[in-house]
């Protein structure tokens, strides 16, 4: 990797460029590693991807030898002469300035259905996944690399469930793919990452009436995590103790659990349960 992080420091000292932390900007610079975020990403050419984030580019150039077309979205303006430097030649690849997050994923690529690669900067990571599974037209495929951490806590399983997890998992299948260790970065963060596939449910793999019905009681359970569900959901949805004992019976949950120890399964019945027995 010391010959990659070379070729990349000398290419950011050659446009005058430094680093901004605020953006959490740290390149992956290792191919193997890149290599496999491709590999995780099982693309054809007849696959359109959107890359959030390409930064110096060194992604997006196996990116576009591998898929159809790469919308590559960029926040910092300053980046783009160095892109385009690193992208001249791919012809399949078109570079857009801005915020991911103000964008409609969807109007970026087209009709062409899409897969979803990026190197995410750690502070934007739950609001990124937030935003491309909620999609008017979301992506098939999701590959990011993430904060070892989180990826961790997205792919747990009861006792273990945070807030995160559920509202993955209800929407998409994740795998955690391999760990990249922060040495394969440029500059090095101080913590290692992992390459995380989102596969996403046609259908949620429960059954509500509403997403917005079933966070509500997610949030509101996970709101006071420490507290037993009785106390956590009395509160969160206004109800009190006693109507969430009454919730949580006709759910057939028991009121002393903790939320982490909640599978999808049982935050789907209190949903149905709430639904019935107390009203939307």
């Amino acid at each position: 990797m010391g010959n990659e992080a070379v070729r990349l420091g000398e290419v950011l000292r050659r446009h005058d460029l430094r680093l901004k932390k605020g953006l959490g900007q740290n390149f992956l610079a290792d191919p193997v590693h890149l290599d496999r975020i491709v590999a995780a990403a099982e693309l054809t050419s007849d696959d359109v991807v959107l890359e959030i984030g390409p930064g110096v580019g060194t992604l997006t150039v196996r990116l576009a030898q591998r898929a159809g077309r790469v919308v590559a979205v960029e926040l910092d303006a300053a980046l783009l002469p160095v892109l385009a430097e690193m992208l001249a030649g791919q012809s399949n690849v078109s570079v857009v300035q801005g915020d991911i997050l103000q964008f409609d994923p969807a109007v970026l690529v087209g009709e062409q259905s899409y897969k979803v690669v990026a190197n995410l900067p750690y502070y934007i990571t739950s609001a990124a996944i937030r935003h491309l599974l909620t999609a008017t037209r979301p992506p098939e495929l999701v590959v990011l690399t993430i904060q070892r951490e989180v990826a961790q806590r997205i792919v747990a399983h009861p006792p273990d469930m945070s807030l995160l997890a559920v509202s993955v998992q209800y929407y998409a299948r994740p795998e955690l793919v391999a760990r990249i260790p922060a040495g394969a970065f440029y500059p090095p963060p101080k913590v290692d990452s992992a390459i995380i596939r989102l596969r996403r449910w046609e259908t949620p793999p429960v059954e509500v009436s509403s997403d917005d019905q079933f966070f509500a009681v997610v949030k509101a359970g996970f709101g006071q995590r420490r507290k037993q569900l009785r106390n956590s959901l009395g509160s969160g949805l206004s109800i009190g103790g006693d109507a969430a004992d009454h919730l949580l019976a006709a759910a057939g949950v028991d009121p002393t659990r903790r939320a982490e120890t909640l599978t999808l399964d049982e935050w789907a019945a209190i949903t149905r349960a709430r639904q019935t027995t107390i009203g939307s």
